[in-house]
């Protein structure tokens, strides 16, 4: 009799602890608390002004480029640059062994001189009518001769004057003094840097957007978060059967001579601006090859199919799906169920910390 009696109070006692629990319960989801709707942080969907950039991988080569060699086989007298010299154009880099020519040019020197005095008595005596006119045309035949002579003894001489062809800047040293060189024997390099020509391929896809004077940008990894401007100056007039690409070739000043022939440089090209529906990338959801968002309608998130675009500084492109100013859920993605309701950050009650009844500091 008596354990019946306290197996009906324990009963008692359990189902008013669990009315209690029921109604804490009950009050904490309409406070909001931990058994309430998820708490999200919601974005609007917003039109922004983007750009279509394409990106490319090309690789620099010199404004002019020449290796200096020789024109003639003779030994070196004399060197007048350092390696990684900067020179003018006309500049000597190297003179030759001489004397022979300087002998020769001596010699037609003099024979051009014989052959202009002779011409000038036969030209007087002409005047006087004391010499057919064919001595005189024999004479100004003779002093033609010498002077081509000694022009032609002159070039050679010149030959013997390695010069710069252009401004720019040299390379290493290949020779040094009393070297024995021959025509096609490499004597140095010599780079115009002041323009870089930045040569990338395009699929052939956006040739109809690729034009000369299109501006672009230009990164190397050699200068970290620097950009060269650069402009399109040609474009290649073949497609490429195989990669379906086209050649395109751009124009970098270089004023500093910061940038090198064979370096690789990255390539971002501008070709259209235009406007899009953007969304937050956190609110993307992907699942197989679909992207949602849950767009946020009465308080409720619905799932949303979306086309996904391009993608730009932490937005996304949607380009069907949801309408310019409509919310989605841009934090807490992983707590939202398709067709719940939310509980957007900042709303009146919206405290999932809120300490429970009964706690300290409730009275």
């Amino acid at each position: 009799m008596e354990i019946g009696v306290r197996w009906a109070g324990s009963c008692v006692v359990m189902l008013l602890l669990s009315a209690g629990c029921s109604d804490e319960e009950a009050e904490g989801s309409s406070r909001g608390g931990f058994g309430g709707p998820p708490l999200v942080v919601t974005k609007v969907a917003t039109v922004r002004s983007i750009a279509d950039i394409v990106e490319a991988i090309g690789t620099t080569q010199a404004n002019e480029s020449v290796t200096v060699t020789a024109k003639v086989t003779d030994s070196i007298r004399h060197v007048r640059f350092d390696d990684g010299d900067f020179v003018r154009e006309g500049d000597v880099l190297v003179e030759l062994t001489n004397e022979e020519q300087t002998a020769l040019l001596q010699e037609e020197e003099a024979g051009r001189e014989d052959a202009q005095n002779q011409y000038d008595r036969l030209k007087d005596l002409l005047e006087q009518r004391s010499i057919p006119v064919s001595d005189v045309d024999e004479a100004r035949a003779r002093l033609a001769a010498a002077e081509a002579r000694y022009q032609a003894t002159v070039a050679r001489l010149d030959d013997r004057l390695i010069r710069a062809p252009f401004t720019g800047l040299l390379g290493f040293r290949e020779v040094s003094a009393g070297t024995l060189i021959t025509p096609g024997t490499p004597i140095t390099t010599l780079d115009d840097i002041s323009v870089i020509k930045l040569d990338f391929a395009l699929p052939e896809v956006h040739l109809g957007v690729v034009h000369p004077g299109l501006s672009l940008t230009a990164a190397s990894a050699a200068f970290p978060g620097r950009s060269f401007a650069a402009s399109v100056r040609t474009v290649g007039s073949r497609v490429n059967p195989v990669t379906r690409a086209v050649t395109v070739r751009a124009h970098i000043d270089n004023p500093d001579a910061l940038l090198r022939p064979g370096m690789l440089m990255t390539v971002k090209l501008t070709t259209a601006s235009r406007n899009a529906l953007m969304v937050p990338e956190t609110a993307l959801v992907q699942r197989g090859m679909e992207t949602f968002v849950y767009a946020v309608t009465d308080g409720r998130a619905v799932m949303t199919t979306i086309d996904l675009g391009i993608r730009r500084d932490g937005w996304a492109e949607a380009r069907a799906g949801i309408t310019p100013g409509q919310e989605v859920v841009a934090e807490g993605v992983m707590k939202v169920r398709d067709g719940g309701p939310v509980r957007r950050a900042g709303q009146v009650g919206a405290n999932p910390g809120a300490a429970p009844r009964g706690s300290a500091g409730s009275g």
